[in-house]
């Protein structure tokens, strides 16, 4: 068993084997999903399954949109997710949203370790546009 901060009790007993990991957000308006997500990252869907299910395949990321079959389990506020873009040009990723329909609600946030911007999706999922201030 591994030790995880001090505490053997703590720990990892039979790990899982990963093939790969992805980030999935839902919507019973997938096609909106779809549109948007086209537009913003500038690709068609790696795989695409009309009012059931789209993937877009980014560099380190896999990004999987669906349409759930029982949505009370995905009823409420993102809370706390958020899906953080890394972008090269911020003022440009906002012109972007913004001919999307999803212009931010507010202005840019500028800290220590670069600048951002938070956006919404059709869905209301909350996306971080992140331009690093370290080359």
């Amino acid at each position: 068993m591994a030790i995880v901060n001090g505490d053997p009790r703590v720990g990892i007993v039979h790990p899982i084997k990963m093939q790969d990991a992805f980030v999935t957000l839902a919507s019973e308006n997938l096609q909106a999903l779809v549109e948007f997500y086209q537009g913003l990252l500038g690709q068609a869907p790696h795989r695409y399954i009309p009012q059931c299910y789209a993937e877009f395949v980014l560099r380190g990321l896999r990004l999987a949109l669906f349409k759930p079959g029982d949505t009370q389990e995905f009823t409420g506020p993102a809370g706390s997710m958020s899906l953080c873009l890394e972008v090269e040009d911020l003022r440009g990723a906002i012109a972007t949203v913004t001919k999307l329909g999803h212009a931010p609600p507010d202005d840019i946030i500028h800290a220590s370790h670069g600048q951002e911007v938070y956006v919404y999706d059709p869905a209301g999922n909350r996306l971080i546009l992140h331009q690093s201030s370290v080359p």
